[in-house]
């Protein structure tokens, strides 16, 4: 009877939960196992290295503080916004607890400070990041993306992280960007009140216009 309880315990996840368990599972060995080259090993190492605690971020954002002078208080507040994210990603981190995945046969290329995976460090900063600043000059956005979603890419490929881990970071940050104020760009908090202004502006029309064509079809 005992044995049986244990077998059920370790059985493995059945359903759609199980199915995208696998799906991580799978893409993250594809992305480990495939591609693989000095030269391309060395440029991810180095997206890597350069996400690190938001190091690159910060680097941009002290850039463009200099280039740019009329919006140098957007792009300092844009360069805090990254490691302010690697703190809000711990915290989720604690919370959750999910362990970094292990390849026994082909180990990470990496090291971390941590053990826990879920979300993705350097998603989450390279995302709050690149948001901020795209949202100060969006002349920016596209390399600001390009950058974030390389660095992304190089911590399954780099086996650090599962693929679900950098999803998430990229959804955190983006929200974590999106709502960090005083970098040009209405706040995602804004344009969502806006958002839901305008929805009811535009439903109260509507009804005036079905109350007035009632009444033009009403019998004397």
């Amino acid at each position: 009877m005992r044995s049986r309880s244990l077998n059920r315990f370790r059985r493995k996840p059945q359903g759609p939960i199980g199915l995208l368990g696998r799906a991580d599972q799978a893409v993250l060995r594809f992305l480990r196992t495939r591609g693989h080259d000095p030269v391309t090993e060395t440029a991810f190492k180095a997206l890597g290295h350069a996400g690190e605690y938001a190091a690159v971020w910060v680097a941009i954002g002290a850039a463009g503080a200099g280039l740019d002078p009329p919006k140098r208080k957007r792009w300092l507040i844009g360069a805090a916004t990254g490691p302010a994210a690697v703190i809000a990603n711990y915290a989720v981190k604690v919370a959750v607890g999910r362990e970094r995945p292990l390849i026994e046969d082909h180990p990470a290329l990496a090291r971390a400070p941590s053990k826990l995976s879920f979300p993705s460090a350097h998603s989450t900063s390279s995302f709050a990041a690149a948001t901020a600043y795209a949202r100060v000059d969006p002349r920016a956005r596209l390399p600001v993306y390009l950058l974030a979603g390389g660095i992304c890419l190089s911590r399954p490929y780099l086996g650090m992280h599962y693929p679900s881990d950098v999803i998430a970071g990229i959804a955190l940050g983006a929200l974590i960007g999106g709502l960090v104020p005083a970098v040009g760009e209405r706040t995602l908090e804004e344009r969502m009140v806006d958002f839901v202004s305008d929805r009811a502006h535009e439903d109260a029309e509507a009804e005036a216009l079905t109350r007035e064509a009632g009444a033009a079809e009403a019998p004397d």
